[in-house]
C-alpha cells in the first residue's frame, strides 16, 4: 500500500471518530474570525510584498531551484491541503519520511537560514489564509509523514484537526516551537493546541498574535 493510501485511510480513522462529532466547532464556523483572517491577511501581503520580492531574488540569487516551497500538510478535519513557504533549503521534502529542520541543519541555505530566524519564509501562508485552508491563529500544521506517526504516539492529537491550522497559535507563544527531541514536546505542544480549541474567542486569537510579534525577532527555537 502507497503512503498516500496509508496516510488517507488514518486520517479518515481520524476523522470518523471524535473529530466527526465536532465538525461545527465554534473555532471552525466564526464568521467574525474567518472576516478577520481576510482582511488582515489582505492588509499583511500588501505590507510585507516589497519583503517577499527581495527574498525571491535572493532565494533565486543563492541556491538552485524554485522560489517557492510546497508540501502537503493537514487541516481543518483532516482535509489534505498545499501549504506555500519561500524555500529556504535545498532539498524539497515531501515524501515518507520527513526530518524536522535543526539547528545547524546543513540543508538550510545562507538565505534560509535568515528568512527562517526571521519567519519571512511562512509568509507566503497569507495566500493559504485567503484561500481557507488555513488561519492566522491556529494549531501549526505539519507534514502528513509527522501526523500519520504521532497519531498513533500521542493522546488527543487528531483533535488538533478541529481547527483551521494556523501561521502562530497557542503553542508557539508558549515556547512549543521548533525542532522535537522527544515525544514529550510534541505532547506538550498538542496540549496546547487543545486547549486554544477549547477556550477559543476573539480576544484570545488578538492576545496570541500580540505575543506573536516580540517572538519572530528574538524567538530562540527559530531556525
Amino acid at each position: 500500500m502507497s503512503f498516500d493510501a496509508v496516510t488517507t485511510s488514518t486520517l479518515q480513522t481520524i476523522s470518523t471518530s471524535e473529530i466527526g462529532a465536532v465538525r461545527v466547532y465554534p473555532v471552525a464556523r466564526s464568521a467574525g474570525k474567518r472576516a478577520v483572517d481576510i482582511l488582515l491577511s489582505s492588509l499583511a501581503l500588501i505590507f510585507f510584498l516589497p519583503i517577499l520580492l527581495c527574498a525571491a531574488l535572493a532565494i533565486k540569487l543563492d541556491s538552485r531551484g524554485p522560489v517557492f516551497f510546497r508540501q502537503r500538510r493537514t487541516g481543518l478535519n483532516g482535509r489534505v491541503f498545499l501549504i506555500f513557504k519561500l524555500r529556504s533549503m535545498r532539498v524539497q521534502e515531501d515524501g515518507e519520511d520527513i526530518k524536522h529542520a535543526s539547528k545547524k541543519d546543513d540543508r538550510i541555505t545562507r538565505v534560509g537560514g535568515l528568512l527562517r530566524k526571521t519567519s519571512v519564509d511562512e509568509l507566503p501562508q497569507l495566500l493559504n489564509v485567503l484561500k481557507g485552508d488555513m488561519s492566522l491563529i491556529g494549531p501549526r500544521p505539519h507534514a502528513l509523514s509527522h501526523d500519520q506517526r504521532y497519531a498513533l504516539l500521542v493522546p488527543g492529537y487528531d483533535q488538533r484537526f478541529r481547527a483551521r491550522p494556523g501561521l502562530t497559535g497557542l503553542a508557539q507563544i508558549e515556547g512549543h516551537r521548533g525542532e522535537i527531541h522527544t515525544l514529550e514536546c510534541m505532547e506538550k505542544r498538542v496540549a496546547s493546541d487543545n486547549q486554544y480549541i477549547d477556550r477559543w474567542s476573539l480576544g484570545l486569537d488578538l492576545m496570541i498574535l500580540l505575543r506573536t510579534i516580540p517572538l519572530v525577532l528574538r524567538d530562540p527555537n527559530a531556525y
